[in-house]
């Protein structure tokens, strides 16, 4: 979108963006779960009336489909609405009546990892020569018989996983359910760009992208150092005594 002199209209730079947690935010249903429809009963109280809090945006976290080993972030299909929370067809109203009022509607866009239900994951895991194989990061153990680094999960512990099917180890960055996509792959950014455009299409008009620090990895898997940073970010590394170096904020994330 451009303004009138033509350049790109940059608008989330000053826009006041209102979070809602859709499980716990209105339940219409009765069901103990927040759900869109609850969602689409409160537009007022964010924008568009004298007492609205007038907001510029509203940002739901993961709607998607999830088996909830993480809150949603953990996804098993991109382009759809969990059951619990609605349908496409209630989303796509919810989205009206939001720009009926003047609401930009963005959604949460978690591209670092899928849910080991997805899929995507179900395909690469099952041989070492099918055609997503490389869609996640794959990798033989160590020569000790160990995972292949040294590199710790945001939520503690390895951040490989050993999968029996295969023999080899898999990497997640966060929960063992979350398996990391491969970014170094470009059939896995074409197929999120993908993803990106279903929903466009729908009328979303942006994302707040989860995680984009953990895209890239060292495709060496080289060791972490030691943690000598005088600030270390705790869940990151910096309460592993280790500094995510090659695992994490690598310069080519800017290139995803």
């Amino acid at each position: 979108m451009s303004d009138s002199t033509g350049a790109p209209d940059r608008w989330w730079e000053g826009a006041v963006i209102y979070q809602i947690y859709p499980r716990s935010f209105a339940d219409a249903d009765g069901d103990g779960i927040g759900d869109l429809a609850g969602i689409a009963r409160h537009p007022d109280h964010l924008r568009g009336t004298d007492d609205s809090l007038g907001v510029d945006a509203i940002w739901l976290s993961p709607i998607y489909p999830s088996p909830l080993h993480d809150f949603g972030y953990d996804i098993s299909d991109y382009t759809d609405v969990a059951a619990e929370y609605g349908t496409l067809d209630e989303l796509d109203a919810l989205i009206a009546a939001c720009h009926d009022r003047g609401l930009r509607f963005l959604m949460d866009l978690v591209p670092c990892h899928t849910s080991v239900e997805h899929p995507w994951f179900a395909e690469s895991r099952s041989s070492r020569d099918n055609p997503r194989r490389d869609w996640y990061i794959w990798a033989d153990a160590s020569t000790g018989g160990g995972p292949p680094s040294n590199w710790t999960a945001a939520f503690g512990g390895p951040s490989w996983e050993w999968d029996s099917v295969t023999e080899q180890y898999y990497l997640h960055s966060f929960y063992p359910e979350q398996p990391d996509l491969n970014w170094r792959n470009p059939d896995v950014a074409a197929a999120m760009a993908e993803v990106m455009r279903f929903w466009f299409r729908r009328g979303v008009d942006g994302f707040r992208v989860d995680a984009i620090f953990a895209a890239i990895k060292d495709d060496h898997l080289r060791d972490n150092p030691p943690d000598r940073r005088p600030s270390a970010i705790p869940g990151l590394g910096g309460d592993t005594g280790q500094d995510p170096l090659w695992s994490m904020n690598r310069p080519e994330v800017h290139r995803v």
